[in-house]
């Protein structure tokens, strides 16, 4: 098995006659807070404060999960910037890219202040359940800013040797290093042969 992939991405152990490749691209859009410094800048309302006070609570206590994950067609130009897949359906050497957008993910200290540190493993099932290729530690995503940023995404490719036509079920595991929290993503799709799809 193969894989290349973003510098922050490590190898892990993995098994199955698959291969798969893995790519990430950890995008954010600007910091939330005010700029600091600046004798112009307008306060933050006390009502304001209050609400992302709230919503950092919120954020802490809640699970891992996900605002979006999907199978995505085409370049993914940033946070949020995508083209969803019309239907889960490949031919047998396509590439399958993941979009996924996390949600109450930690954050550990780091020279730039706040890290994200997350890792993805994922398996490949048949219809009955049967896993045809799997790897732990499949990519680790990480991401360094000034602050607690939460608003993030991640991309996962992958491509599968030798699959034939019929359905399949792609489940990935996304591990927190700092929280310890696991979020489950499943995606089930379909290969189609060439002459099937005309």
């Amino acid at each position: 098995m193969r894989r290349v992939g973003h510098p922050h991405t490590h190898g892990g152990r993995g098994t199955g006659c698959r291969r798969a490749i893995a790519a990430l691209a950890l995008l954010g859009l600007a910091a939330t807070t005010p700029a600091l410094g600046a004798e112009a800048t307008d306060p933050v309302s006390p009502a304001l404060a209050t609400a992302r006070a709230a919503s950092a609570e919120a954020w802490e206590a809640s699970p891992l999960g996900f605002a979006r994950a999907l199978f995505v067609e085409g370049d993914v130009g940033g946070f949020g910037q995508y083209t969803p897949l019309a239907e889960p359906v490949f031919q047998p050497d396509d590439t399958l890219t993941v979009y996924a957008q996390p949600l109450g993910y930690g954050f550990v200290e780091s020279d730039a202040g706040y890290g994200i540190r997350l890792v993805a493993d994922y398996e490949l099932l048949n219809p009955s359940g049967q896993v045809l290729a799997a790897q732990t530690g499949f990519a680790e995503l990480s991401y360094d800013s000034r602050d607690a940023r939460r608003e993030f995404h991640t991309i996962l490719q992958f491509r599968f040797d030798g699959l034939r036509p019929g359905d399949y079920d792609l489940k990935i595991v996304m591990r927190d290093n700092a929280s310890e929290k696991q979020g489950h993503i499943s995606l089930p799709f379909q290969i189609r042969s060439e002459t099937a799809a005309q």
